[in-house]
């Protein structure tokens, strides 16, 4: 993910930025990387944001969220745990999140091969043939969301070739946005690790389907339509066994996140 960087110090931050440079599918790239002492800053830059095509600034926390996602695997493939803080700084509403490297971390298997998936370009467009994902796969993307704090919802019915879904979060404030972006990403590179091609918008279009599966309180933030490049093999499908990472580094993402257990 192609970033402006302004460095002041740090070694090993800078190394972490430098190893973010995965490709990447959002359009609002209107922030930048700014590495200060012991610290890693995601800043708003004003020379790149088009507050007419985004005039409440949805779309450019949305995409921080997802270079989030990348710092953080980079840090963990450099051996470095990444505590994040979203909008640490009231008085600073142009700072998005702070990253801290906070000490040795071992990176897992799936950090590895999401990490590998950044340095990938995502599709371009939907393939002519493919399949809706299995219900297995589908939960496992809900696992991803989930890790970032965020709900996958699964739509009813498919095009015969693709499935639906919603990423909703816990009410609609700017940091909700940032989570949501988390999410996405994290969705986005996972679907990549299993053949799977995903479009999004960040406007969810079939409103009146969406709402009577969200909870009192949680507000869609992205839709998405997910379609497997080929079909999967019963040896492929991702089981039990194969979900099992993730749910072991969920404590571990909780901290790497944003600090807010989740429920």
């Amino acid at each position: 993910m192609n970033a402006g960087v302004a460095t002041t110090g740090g070694t090993a931050e800078r190394r972490v930025v430098a190893a973010t440079m995965g490709p990447t599918i959002h359009d609002v790239h209107a922030w930048r990387f700014r590495v200060v002492p012991d610290l890693i800053e995601v800043v708003a830059d004003p020379a790149r944001f088009r507050s007419v095509q985004d005039p409440s600034g949805r779309g450019l926390h949305l995409s921080c969220g997802a270079a989030l996602v990348n710092l953080r695997l980079a840090a963990a493939q450099l051996g470095h745990e990444a505590v994040v803080r979203l909008l640490p700084d009231p008085s600073r509403p142009t700072l998005l999140a702070t990253v801290r490297l906070a000490g040795h971390h071992r990176v897992s298997r799936s950090e590895r091969l999401l990490f590998a998936a950044t340095l990938r370009p995502f599709p371009a467009r939907r393939p002519e043939l493919g399949s809706p994902p299995p219900l297995p796969l589908l939960n496992e993307l809900a696992e991803a969301a989930r890790l970032e704090g965020a709900t996958f919802l699964a739509m009813p019915g498919d095009t015969g070739i693709s499935q639906r879904a919603v990423l909703a979060t816990r009410g609609n404030s700017p940091a909700e946005w940032i989570r949501a972006g988390q999410a996405l990403q994290r969705v986005l590179l996972t679907g990549v690790t299993r053949a799977v091609s995903a479009s999004f918008s960040y406007k969810v279009v079939d409103v009146l389907s969406v709402q009577g599966m969200l909870q009192h309180g949680d507000v869609a933030q992205i839709e998405l339509d997910l379609t497997c490049r080929m079909p999967l093999p019963a040896t492929a499908m991702p089981t039990g066994p194969a979900v099992a990472p993730l749910r072991a580094e969920r404590r571990q993402h909780e901290r790497q996140r944003d600090g807010r257990p989740v429920g």
